[in-house]
């Protein structure tokens, strides 16, 4: 199916799906027959999102692991890394200060019912916990970490697996085939990528009509005004993300909009980061990132620079406070949405997130956790909302952290053509040159 086929067949799923709930949870009048709906529905949705999940782990690794191989510099890496973090938590502030401002501004929770029961929502947050992330960053199992997806562990070790290979050379004849294996399995990992991304209209239909069926369109008239403002603030964010990216890339930073179109619409409709990971990293390649820059990149991004759900913690958190009465200084309200923004890194890129973040950290702050129930009616709309924000912050992440290298290399070899990353390579042979020298 070809590129641009394919971002019209996600996008018309994404019309069939809201359509097809809305029909189904209107014709039955049975919240029960509508949920059995939802129930099969949903297992489509499984099924795409298990596809995904199977090819992120050997993806990450085998990507890393090629890229590093081919590094003149292997030192680079913690370079790369440091830009990464400073630009995330960076980029995470502002979400937290811009949505702080908004929130405090809109009132969004002021005359809202808050819930009085004494059963807390059916939302986890056990195993949830700074400690518990620090401890997974170093995998004491590479296989435990591959078959739980854990990318910032597989990303440590493939960084260790990829530095070994590259000081060897070309000295070792056994070392370079297993390199060159290595690369030829990264290969293979894209051409799945391009199979099971095939099944994304179908993902995007289900998990679009499911939500609706359950719940149907009503839920976005009740909670309209709270859905409304996290939009609105969510769309300057990315519009300053944008403006913040055109100040590095110049007017490339549009085409690459245009190239991640089809991520941001599987992000929309199955709220899920993770569901993004293959076609975003087959798309900034496009974009002219050497697969150095985006195989190590990307999923620091992903566990470390989710910029809408730091908007979406700091609108929550303001609702809650405002619906319980609960006065708290802007910068106590600021302190609070700091512990938010340490406990979420490294958080999984999958529905609800950050949700879990903001249901674990309230009740430090004296905000009663059944709260979280005003927001689990139409946290699955905001979800679809927050995970497309997160995308355009990656995307733009990624592609700044990419020129900032590629003008490091271009400084260190005075007489060469000059960088070109965001513009589309030409040939085979062009995209080879523009991998070296970025």
């Amino acid at each position: 199916m070809k590129r641009n086929r394919l971002s019209t067949w996600i996008f018309l799923a994404l019309i069939a799906g809201v359509v097809f709930g809305a029909i189904v949870h209107s014709s039955t009048g049975s919240a029960d027959v509508n949920k059995q709906v939802a129930g099969y529905l949903s297992m489509l949705t499984d099924i795409f999102l298990r596809l995904i999940k199977v090819i992120i782990a050997p993806l990450v690794f085998t990507g890393v692991v090629a890229g590093m191989a081919h590094s003149e510099n292997p030192g680079d890496v913690g370079r790369i890394g440091l830009r990464a973090i400073l630009w995330f938590v960076a980029a995470s502030v502002l979400s937290l200060v811009l949505g702080l401002l908004l929130s405090n501004a809109m009132q969004l929770g002021v005359g809202v019912e808050p819930p009085h029961t004494d059963a807390a929502p059916d939302v986890s947050t056990a195993a949830f916990s700074l400690k518990n992330f620090v401890s997974h960053i170093v995998p004491q199992n590479f296989f435990f970490a591959m078959s739980q997806n854990d990318i910032i562990a597989i990303l440590v070790f493939a960084v260790l697996f990829g530095f070994a290979i590259a000081t060897y050379g070309d000295k070792e004849p056994t070392i370079r085939n297993l390199s060159l294996a290595i690369e030829g399995a990264f290969k293979v990992m894209l051409k799945v990528t391009d199979f099971v991304m095939h099944f994304a209209p179908v993902g995007v239909f289900a998990a679009v009509a499911s939500v609706v069926t359950l719940q149907g369109l009503g839920v976005l008239l009740t909670y309209g005004k709270f859905i409304g403002g996290v939009y609105s603030g969510m769309l300057l964010l990315c519009a300053v993300l944008v403006a913040i990216g055109f100040m590095f890339l110049g007017p490339a930073v549009f085409r690459l909009l245009g190239l991640v179109k089809e991520p941001m619409l599987i992000a929309f409709s199955t709220s899920s980061s993770e569901a993004t990971f293959p076609k975003m990293l087959e798309q900034l390649e496009r974009f002219g990132i050497s697969n150095r820059i985006t195989s190590f990149v990307l999923p620091l991004a992903y566990s470390f620079n989710a910029d809408g759900s730091m908007m979406y913690q700091a609108f929550a958190s303001v609702f809650l406070l405002q619906a319980y009465g609960i006065h708290m200084s802007f910068e106590q309200q600021l302190g609070m949405l700091l512990v938010m923004l340490v406990s979420s890194k490294g958080i999984a890129g999958v529905p609800r997130a950050s949700i879990v973040v903001v249901a674990a950290t309230l009740p430090l702050f004296g905000i009663p956790a059944e709260g979280i129930a005003l927001l689990l009616a139409a946290d699955t709309f905001i979800d679809m909302g927050r995970t497309v924000t997160n995308v355009v912050g990656n995307s733009v992440a990624t592609a700044v952290i990419a020129k900032w290298e590629a003008r490091r290399a271009k400084s260190r070899r005075l007489g060469t053509p000059s960088d070109r990353v965001g513009t589309a390579p030409q040939s085979a042979g062009h995209q080879s040159e523009l991998s070296s020298r970025t």
